[in-house]
């Protein structure tokens, strides 16, 4: 879940009931945003990801990919994917993510904050949560607009 208070939590955070408890003890969430995304395609994004060890430089096959398959742009060095990356490992991490996850969903549902989106793909998912974020957070106005 993403939650929001107008400035005290990030993406990604909380990820367990542990820290949920802990950030209410700073801030008030108003809104709590989960996005729903298939298993599989979690899978294969987070494993498409490969490195280039020297420089730390990243590559997704998918979306970032190297000009030339399997080295780095820059020095032509041959990338890795780090074993977090491979497929099996990907797999165990977004099954122990999803059982710490489960209270932290279930908590905010109870309070009537979360809202839920799903879907595979940015473009189509990101026009519902602009739409809520725009419900809930008035416009920042340039210098200008004042």
């Amino acid at each position: 879940p993403a939650a929001h208070s107008r400035s005290c939590a990030r993406p990604g955070f909380p990820r367990t009931l542990g820290q949920a408890q802990a950030l209410d003890g700073i801030c008030q969430l108003d809104l709590v945003i989960s996005l729903n995304i298939p298993f599989e395609t979690l899978k294969d994004r987070l494993s498409a990801r490969w490195v280039h060890p020297a420089s730390g430089r990243v590559y997704n096959m998918d979306f970032n990919p190297p000009q030339s398959r399997g080295v780095d742009d820059l020095t032509g060095e041959p990338l890795v994917q780090r074993d977090e990356d491979r497929p099996e490992a990907v797999a165990a991490r977004l099954r122990k993510y999803k059982d710490a996850a489960k209270p932290v969903i279930e908590l905010y549902k109870s309070r009537g904050i979360l809202h839920s989106f799903s879907g595979t793909e940015t473009n189509k998912i990101w026009p519902y949560v602009y739409s809520l974020l725009s419900s809930r957070i008035p416009p920042i106005l340039s210098e200008e607009e004042h």
